[in-house]
């Protein structure tokens, strides 16, 4: 790492839109968290299968993956402000109908499943939308730092949005005694929609930017341009596809419910902070990079973040005391944290304004794919294998993933010391 180059500490909270828009965030994180962490006790405490757990995240990315192109698009076309207001108040709503359906005493997981899919096409026009604004609301000079603190406040919701949510839970199921109604997942779900709508507000305050491709009609061609884009610029496509597949293989919370209750013997209060862990560490690591960002070296650092994952997702699987599991997955979101910093910045320094949101909705699909498909590939694992053999084999196959990428596919992003060497640091713009 290097030291501070006079953008580091809290530079980009200079800007009143940066700062409005990562508040905004923050309230939508923490929100998805939280619902992530009752959805999957729900779901579990419901049917007793694996299988759900992983259609959980399934039904997430089928519409996610089907909008991204159309996402993409949306997002170089139109004001990415308004897109995000938008995004907040369609999540609003899926919060505000998981409530409804708890207080009305749901006994099949399949309706939840459906309000999942509401989720997922509101985070399919979300997410490129919100990469592609950050390079609007800070100048090239402090997009690093920028970078770095969007990173710190969504890992800090990671941490918050898990604790509070499984704390929630475990008190409110314990003395919410209404018929069979869930309590601890009811007031988890209401409160989710009051963060939610406290994001629609910040966001909403926000100034407006001109579209990157205004009046532009939407057309097939188009919408590919992101993909091609990627195909032809080698760093970017080694680095979004390490990330697909090497979390797509290392899905160690997925299967956080099941490990919790049936290897660790704890209840949801627990779940919470295990899946708050992986924030700890990568929040830790986010704050760090905030003061000193990684300047040389990246290639070696993106990969040893990958490979530390990897040794940290063994180490949870075959963890049997809560101490350990959790020490392991801090470490997970420490290396995951490294790799990520350093990817974002590759992606968006490379790519030209004009594009941005084609390009980030790319970024997403692999995003997605890495996490809510690779949700599903654990579940479905775990159902053939075992809860713990696929663990196991899903540290294996990071491992395995790292190496090809490092030194048979990709070589050049293993050699890789800054990013000046594939951008010419204006594209930002």
């Amino acid at each position: 790492m290097s030291g501070n180059t006079g953008m580091g500490g809290f530079a980009a909270l200079r800007h009143r839109d940066f700062t409005l828009f990562l508040f905004a965030k923050f309230f939508t994180s923490v929100a998805s968290q939280m619902l992530v962490v009752a959805v999957g006790w729900q779901v579990y405490a419901l049917t007793g299968r694996l299988m759900d757990l992983g259609l959980i995240g399934l039904s997430q990315f089928l519409p996610f993956v089907a909008l991204a192109l159309f996402a993409g698009h949306t997002a170089d076309r139109y004001d990415r402000r308004r897109v995000l207001v938008l995004c907040n108040v369609a999540l609003l709503f899926c919060a505000a109908a998981l409530l409804w359906m708890t207080l009305d005493r749901v006994s099949a997981a399949w309706p939840i499943f459906i309000v999942l899919g509401g989720l997922g096409i509101a985070r399919a026009f979300h997410a490129p939308a919100a990469q592609a604004i950050m390079p609007n609301l800070v100048p090239v000079r402090a997009f690093s730092n920028a970078v770095a603190l969007n990173s710190s406040t969504w890992q800090i919701a990671a941490v918050a949005g898990p604790s509070l949510g499984g704390v929630l839970y475990s008190v409110a199921a314990g003395t919410i005694r209404a018929g069979h109604i869930d309590g601890g997942a009811a007031l988890v779900y209401a409160i989710s929609a009051l963060l939610l709508l406290g994001a629609v507000i910040m966001m909403s305050l926000t100034r407006g930017h001109k579209p990157a491709q205004a009046g532009q009609e939407l057309s097939l061609s188009r919408m590919l341009e992101g993909f091609r884009f990627v195909w032809r610029r080698k760093p970017v496509l080694g680095a979004i596809s390490l990330d697909l597949f090497a979390v797509l293989f290392g899905g160690a919370t997925a299967l956080l419910p099941a490990f919790t209750r049936d290897v660790l013997h704890a209840g949801p209060d627990v779940f919470g902070l295990l899946r708050a862990a992986p924030g700890v560490g990568a929040g830790v690591i986010a704050v760090v990079l905030a003061f000193r960002p990684i300047t040389r070296r990246v290639g070696m650092w993106m990969f040893g973040g990958v490979v530390l994952f990897g040794i940290a997702t063994i180490v949870y699987a075959l963890s049997r005391e809560v101490w350990l599991a959790l020490a392991a997955l801090v470490v997970l979101g420490a290396g995951d944290m490294v790799s990520v910093f350093i990817r974002h910045i590759l992606v968006q320094m490379e790519t030209p304004d004009q594009i941005r949101g084609r390009v980030s909705a790319v970024n997403s699909v692999f995003i997605g794919a890495s996490n809510e498909l690779g949700e599903f590939e654990s579940g479905v694992t775990a159902a053939w294998f075992g809860l713990i053999p696929a663990l196991l084999l899903g540290g294996v196959l990071t491992f395995a993933v790292a190496f090809l990428w490092a030194r048979v596919w990709f070589p050049m992003l293993w050699r890789l010391d800054s990013f000046d060497e594939y951008t010419d640091g204006d594209s930002i713009r």
